[in-house]
């Protein structure tokens, strides 16, 4: 199995359990798509990368209020 093979089935599993939830559980529902179509890929190859790739994780979900991908950019962040 690809690492694309993988992330194809993370990516189907996890919209069927979100959209299972819409109708259920009456989460919020999403637009269009909830994943982007592709995924980022990359080596890492030292300390300082590793740390790089870190601190991005940490910090990418502080930048979707201002994403231009995010449909409710500038809304007030739900507590939920």
């Amino acid at each position: 199995m690809t690492l694309g093979d993988v992330m194809h089935r993370f990516k189907t599993l996890t919209t069927k359990l979100y959209s299972d939830a819409v109708r259920e559980a009456q989460w919020p529902p999403f637009r269009r798509r909830l994943w982007q179509r592709d995924y980022y890929e990359h080596v890492i190859r030292d300390a300082g990368a590793l740390q790089r790739i870190r601190t991005y994780i940490e910090q990418n979900p502080l930048r979707w209020r201002t994403d231009a991908q995010n449909p409710r950019r500038g809304a007030p962040i739900d507590s939920r």
